[in-house]
């Protein structure tokens, strides 16, 4: 990602003070400020909530470049299956030792048709799927619903035992990276830990999230399927304040239980592994064919890992899936094109994130549903960062059941961008997402909702229809600048990020 900057000379050149483009009207918001100097001054509210930052997020939280791994393999296509021959080859690369880095090599396939009949896997960390661009294609052939390419280990995050401490500081606003325990005795610099805010049913309550309509299959929800898991790093203690890598995206109320931090690991997540230059398609039988490929890539249980030029045609479902325990993920210049499969709820996911910590950037999607998009109870921050989204059949935005800390920042799509109560749709999808920020984005239309309680939703200039929402009587997000030309910075991401890097 810090190679990658030097890229985008266009939004860097957008960065420049205001004061020095007289030839536009510029404007700053209310919550974010530029100073002369390019540095960031935020904006705190009453209760001392603020913008977080989200400069630290995909491969190696933005502190480390994306390497260039060595080809320590090849393969060419035989116009038949190819599926063996390539697992083997990556089992083969997974039984090498990694170096001190964790990388093992990459597996380069030659331009040719590889015809797949299941899924490739790849368990190990430190591996490398490379190809030659358009000219390597990887093909789903047959029927079944599958992921074509599984990136995943194995296991769970776990809680170290006996390490559970309570967060005394009363109110803990969003963007805050230090907060006060009963003890740090037990912690040092270093430290893995979750940031725990538990489910309670009054928060649910007061969220209203306990009287969604009645439709089909509707479920309200309940205390326990939100006890919420932050993974962050202890990056400074002093007395009973520590410090974090990342900030807070949904703020911590003794009103609602207050907080938690225990130590944790996660032995079987994998990293270092990436898909590069390639192709994917799937063969399908019509326009609106269910019965084959459905996933190009797959990740999950994964961490500090990339996907990058890659381009899918024909899945129903995504071009790159991230599943809720994939964390410090970048996808770039990436495409999802043509998805084939009915246009109804559950298809056509282009771009899918689930975990944390995640960067997409400089990607692009046509005929999707959901084209960059969250899930359930997914713990941010996270980036979708100068997108494309064309031929929308839906909308973009966090899609169900309270997706928290995530920066849409120019974003352009022909369809819709919507942060709301999405009430009784699905099985009860209620409130899609807190602390949600749209910065720069162009839109046909757009709805932007606050939530009763635990937070905002942000609409900074973005050009576009202001609509309603799905329903009735929810409270107007916060809209700063609509339809008005010249925010300044262009890229809130952009100078976040250049910040970080100058004063780290």
């Amino acid at each position: 990602m810090i190679n990658q900057l030097k890229k985008y000379s266009l939004f860097i050149t957008l960065l420049i003070p205001f004061s020095l483009c007289a030839q536009q009207v510029h404007w700053q918001s209310a919550f974010v400020k530029m100073n002369k100097d390019s540095s960031l001054m935020y904006i705190p509210d009453a209760k001392g909530n603020i913008f977080p930052d989200f400069s630290r997020v995909g491969y190696h939280a933005n502190e480390k470049a994306i390497p260039q791994v060595k080809v320590v393999k090849e393969l060419s296509a035989t116009n038949d299956d190819d599926q063996q021959k390539i697992q083997a080859a990556i089992d083969q690369l997974s039984a090498m030792p990694a170096d001190k880095n964790g990388i093992r090599g990459a597996l380069l396939l030659k331009a040719g048709e590889y015809k797949i009949h299941g899924s490739l896997r790849i368990t190990a960390g430190g591996i490398v799927l490379r190809g030659e661009g358009e000219q390597t294609k990887l093909i789903a052939t047959g029927k079944g619903q599958r992921k074509l390419l599984i990136a995943a280990g194995k296991g769970e995050l776990e809680e170290l035992a006996g390490t559970r401490i309570v967060i005394t500081t009363d109110y803990v606003p969003v963007g805050a990276k230090s907060f006060e325990l009963s003890s740090t005795e037990r912690l040092k610099k270093g430290d893995k830990i979750v940031v725990f805010r538990p489910g309670t049913a009054n928060w649910i309550a007061d969220l209203k999230m306990d009287q969604i309509p009645s439709g089909t299959g509707t479920r309200q929800w309940t205390a326990a399927d939100y006890n919420l898991k932050f993974e962050r790093v202890i990056t400074d203690i002093k007395g009973k304040t520590i410090y974090i890598d990342q900030p807070v995206v949904m703020a911590m109320e003794t009103k609602y239980g207050g907080g938690e931090i225990f130590r944790c690991t996660f032995s079987g997540r994998i990293g270092e592994v990436g898909v590069e230059n390639l192709c994917l398609e799937s063969e399908y039988a019509s326009e609106t064919d269910e019965d084959h490929g459905w996933d190009a890539i797959s990740f999950d249980k994964i961490e500090n890992s990339w996907v990058s030029h890659v381009t899918s045609r024909y899945f129903g479902y995504s071009c790159v899936n991230l599943g809720q325990d994939s964390k410090n993920i970048t996808v770039s210049n990436s495409k999802c094109i043509a998805p084939k499969s009915q246009v109804i709820g559950g298809r056509r996911y282009s771009f899918n994130n689930d975990g944390q910590l995640n960067l997409v950037i400089n990607c692009y999607a046509s005929e999707g549903r959901h084209d960059y998009v969250t899930g359930a109870k997914v713990c941010g921050p996270n980036v979708f960062f100068n997108c494309i989204a064309e031929n929308s059949k839906g909308d973009i935005g966090p899609h169900h059941r309270w997706a928290m800390g995530t920066l849409y920042d120019n974003i352009t799509t022909d369809g819709e961008i919507n942060i709301q109560d999405r009430g009784n749709w699905g099985t009860g999808h209620g409130w899609a997402g807190v602390n949600q920020i749209l910065w720069n984005c162009k839109v046909l239309k757009a709805a932007v909702q606050n939530p009763y309680v635990s937070g905002q939703n942000y609409s900074i200039g973005l050009m576009g229809e202001k609509i309603q929402g799905r329903l009735d009587g929810r409270p107007d997000g916060i809209w700063e600048g609509h339809n008005k030309a010249g925010l300044t910075p262009a890229s809130l991401y952009l100078l976040q990020v250049k910040n970080t890097q100058k004063y780290k």
